[in-house]
């Protein structure tokens, strides 16, 4: 591993993704470390959700679509770390492998893209928070976003939606879709133009984001001097609370195919939680809740998600 101002080092290899969102990503994370004299490059892996990119999310097997094959190249010395989006990150590593930190956040909320003939303006201007006109097409592939839209607008069509983040805008624009759900965060980082589109962001207290959803997760070998030198990275004033939702995903055991929200954050000198849960036969089970602490916030929530969680598993 290189150390500071010894040019004598090899540089340390970043896995990642191939697509934009993933290699601003990495490169972000180098920049980082170019700011602390250690010179890093990217080496690029496809996953199995890069390509699969024909099948929802439901349908894939298993969990870390886009993550497994980084472990992978982590574990047999190809890359020394890799840059994840945290909401795409499976809550446990591999047991060689850890989470050095947490870094972000940028805008968690979801945003809604919609093609302009597609707007209910009677809709838009009584403030309704999904202005779409009755029957819109709505591409999305996360089941809980799906989910969630059903709550606010259960007369809409739900299409499925794959891609990256300039695939998916490019289908909006095509007519494909009426409007698309997806992460304002990514949106925000690649400074994608949406001119000619309505952007709506939705608040997260109503339509709830994926846990660690706008934070970027830094895993490593678990090697004492590189954890070390990737923790000196970690956004220490929001990782708290992107850790407890991380918490609670895991507690769920939950992944992709979970229609599954939470997001804390500070608020009124304490801090905030908001979690969305859709069992399978179940009213959608939302809660707000407010204390000191992250972990007490995890906690209570847990104690009232978990015996609606088993009854829905009978």
């Amino acid at each position: 591993m290189q150390n500071s101002g010894d040019s004598t080092k090899t540089p340390l290899k970043i896995g990642t993704r191939g697509s934009d969102l993933a290699l601003w990503q990495a490169r972000h994370v180098r920049a980082l470390l170019a700011d602390r004299g250690v010179e890093a490059e990217l080496v690029i892996i496809k996953t199995q959700g890069d390509r699969i990119d024909d099948l929802p999310f439901a349908k894939l097997e298993g969990k870390g679509f886009f993550t497994k094959e980084l472990e992978d190249a982590q574990l047999d010395g190809r890359v020394d770390l890799a840059v994840h989006s945290l909401k795409d990150l499976a809550t446990e590593s591999p047991a060689a492998l850890t989470m050095a930190a947490l870094i972000g956040r940028e805008d968690p909320r979801e945003l809604l893209l919609a093609r302009p003939e597609a707007i209910d303006e009677t809709r838009r201007e009584a403030g309704d928070l999904v202005p779409l006109r009755p029957g819109a097409k709505v591409g999305t592939s996360a089941v809980r976003r799906q989910e969630q839209l059903r709550v606010l607008r259960a007369d809409l069509e739900l299409a499925e939606l794959r891609g990256n983040v300039p695939t998916r805008v490019n289908k909006l624009r095509s007519g494909d879709y009426d409007a698309i759900l997806i992460a304002a965060a990514g949106v925000a980082r690649l400074e994608l133009d949406l001119t000619g589109l309505v952007a709506i962001p939705l608040p997260v207290e109503v339509f709830v984001p994926a846990p660690g959803q706008g934070m970027l997760g830094i895993q490593c070998r678990d090697e004492a001097e590189l954890v070390g030198l990737l923790g000196e990275l970690e956004s220490e004033s929001v990782a708290p609370a992107a850790k407890a939702e991380r918490e609670l995903l895991r507690r769920m055991d939950g992944g992709c195919q979970v229609p599954f929200g939470a997001h804390v954050r500070e608020a009124e000198g304490g801090y905030r939680l908001h979690l969305f849960w859709k069992g399978a036969a179940d009213a959608p089970l939302t809660l707000d809740l407010r204390g000191d602490d992250p972990v007490a916030l995890t906690d209570e929530a847990w104690s009232l998600l978990a015996p609606r969680r088993k009854a829905g598993s009978r």
